[in-house]
């Protein structure tokens, strides 16, 4: 290669080149992954409230045909049997903007296990007073299915330590350390509050929401594509600077070694201050 360029071919421009012709690819290949995240999750929420809305017009079923609960069967109708055992509150749970808790009760079936069942929201601090008993006796309840719930999902808190009569997760492995009798790792909420207590909205399935995480994909996607033409621009930038500073050397115009910035020799000012008894 003739004239300016032929910088192009040192080894440090060859590192250069070989990096950019590399990075690009790899950023556009990450952004249009982060990007594809995103819309699958788009696609998950859209699929999700579809589902939901088909599930309200389906018969319900029995709880062991929907079991154990995935995608597909959460927010599925079912309906079960038994007598209501122990009574817990469920604090910090938000509905409509409100702050408030769930009052969930434990369904003993006929084969002792448990399922919990929230019976309804009410807004205001967790008071165990002003939940409503659960009916007494045999009863037939239908709900929505729900998967056992984990700390960031549905608003579950982080928190340990509740007082007694309280939990803050929904779940078999947290239920089971409360009460003295096997509980599902599922749980239902009724489609109509009980004892005027407001019923819970059905939840969507894990990962399927428009959540932080879905717009962290977004967010991502901007940044990987935004790293593409942020190479691209030092590359161009770094070559502007080597073809002036070629073309100077052309000219006569760059710095010859062992001149300092202001083009002086060192050792015509070395001499010159030798010669100077005093020093100036």
């Amino acid at each position: 290669m003739e004239g300016v360029y032929r910088f192009l071919l040192t080894p440090r421009w060859w590192g250069i080149n070989v990096f950019v012709v590399l990075a690009i690819p790899f950023c556009i290949f990450m952004g249009s992954w982060q990007l594809g995240r995103f819309e699958d999750r788009v696609q998950d929420h859209e699929t999700a409230t579809t589902q939901q809305d088909s599930d309200r017009r389906e018969a319900a079923r029995p709880l062991a045909e929907l079991l154990p609960v995935d995608k597909a069967t959460v927010g599925d109708q079912t309906t079960v049997s038994g007598r209501y055992a122990d009574q817990l509150l469920v604090p910090e749970r938000q509905l409509d903007g409100r702050e408030g808790y769930y009052v969930l009760t434990l369904l003993r079936t006929d084969g002792g296990k448990a399922l919990p069942v929230v019976r309804g929201w009410l807004p205001g601090e967790p008071d165990a007073a002003k939940a409503p008993a659960p009916p007494t006796g045999e009863v037939t309840v239908t709900g929505a299915l729900q998967a056992a719930e984990s700390v960031g999902s549905n608003g579950v808190s982080p928190r340990t330590g509740w007082p007694d009569g309280q939990t803050g997760a929904i779940s078999a492995a947290t239920l089971l350390n409360l009460v003295p009798y096997d509980v599902y790792d599922a749980w239902i909420t009724l489609n109509e509050g009980d004892s005027g207590m407001r019923a819970v909205p059905v939840s969507a399935p894990q990962n399927t929401g428009l959540d932080l995480k879905a717009f962290q994909n977004l967010g991502y996607t901007a940044e990987w594509f935004a790293f593409v033409g942020f190479v691209i621009f030092m590359w161009f930038r770094l070559l502007r600077r080597e073809v002036e500073l070629a073309r100077d050397a052309e000219l006569g115009l760059a710095p010859e070694d062992g001149d300092d910035e202001r083009g002086e020799d060192p050792d015509r000012e070395k001499t010159g201050r030798q010669a100077s008894p005093s020093g100036v």
